[in-house]
């Protein structure tokens, strides 16, 4: 069933990702419809996250974040099926590195934990790895269709970047410090971990929500440096990505000092754009289930 799925979805995705700009976006239009108007993709989830964020916000402004952020998601999505047939020269243009050159003068001396949020086209962060020199991975979610995997990790192959899982991530980052194999490792850590195995938990937008420390923790023990990934939307299907360094020796910064700076920094790309955050995750579903060894935090 897996390679039939495969056989029947690949052709029409090849297809869309050749699609000239006006009517690839157009096909956008056509997609946000039905998942908008029709459908109502977790519609509620949004309001809901939207109205808990933005408690002060009027409706008629909480609306038109909605309904922004939903044509944000269609179009995102399907500029992750363009990525099929995008070139390194082509994501240059449509996803453009201002400042490359703070990675490559990290390089010199040391691996790069790059962090990120699901905001604006995460999807094309993974281009970053066609800037440096050094080998890249980036954390990825594996997809259940082994073919689909198969061709994700092709796909991001072609940008210098092995797709590694989150379980995968630890055993990768130490192996190759002990080794001395230089790399960058993008994450993106704004997901919501499960309230029982979190160790950290702090405020997210105003809201106390466990959160994951990972690439901190890594950092950490091995010395590795940080760097926040702010990415922004300049017009439909183009984005801007700056660099900004966190900590060049993850072992000179104190405990949680990384991750509260890389929420800030989340924080401050949110409130100005929220249309492009990602709504429909339940990020703040844990937040009336702080265990009690985290009462003083």
């Amino acid at each position: 069933m897996q390679l039939l799925a495969f056989v029947l979805i690949y052709p029409f995705m090849w297809v869309i990702s050749i699609l000239p700009h006006r009517l690839f976006y157009g096909f956008s239009d056509i997609a946000f419809f039905f998942v908008y108007h029709v459908f109502g993709y977790r519609r509620e989830v949004v309001q809901n996250n939207l109205n808990l964020v933005f408690p002060d916000k009027p409706k008629e402004e909480i609306n038109r974040i909605e309904k922004e952020f939903y044509k944000h998601l269609c179009d995102t999505f399907l500029e992750m099926v363009k990525t099929m047939n995008l070139s390194k020269k082509a994501v240059a243009k449509k996803y453009r590195v201002v400042n490359p050159e703070v990675l490559l003068e990290i390089e010199k001396e040391k691996s790069i934990i790059i962090l990120c949020a699901h905001y604006a086209n995460w999807e094309w962060n993974v281009s970053i790895n066609n800037y440096v020199n050094s080998k890249g991975y980036a954390v990825y979610q594996q997809v259940n269709n082994s073919y689909f995997d198969k061709f994700i990790r092709k796909t991001r192959a072609r940008w210098n970047t092995t797709l590694i899982t989150q379980g995968q991530t630890a055993k990768t980052v130490i192996q190759n410090f002990r080794n001395n194999v230089r790399a960058t490792y993008g994450m993106v850590s704004d997901q919501s971990p499960q309230a029982h195995r979190a160790h950290y938990w702090t405020n997210f937008m105003g809201i106390k929500v466990p959160i994951f420390n990972g690439g901190e923790a890594l950092a950490r023990k091995t010395g590795l440096a940080t760097v926040f990934l702010k990415v922004s939307k300049v017009k439909r299907g183009h984005y801007k990505a700056e660099l900004i360094p966190i900590a060049l020796n993850g072992k000179e910064t104190e405990e949680h000092e990384i991750t509260n700076t890389f929420l800030r920094l989340t924080e401050e790309q949110i409130r100005e754009k929220p249309e492009y955050y990602l709504w429909t995750h339940k990020r703040w579903k844990h937040r009336d289930k702080k265990p009690a060894a985290f009462a003083k935090t």
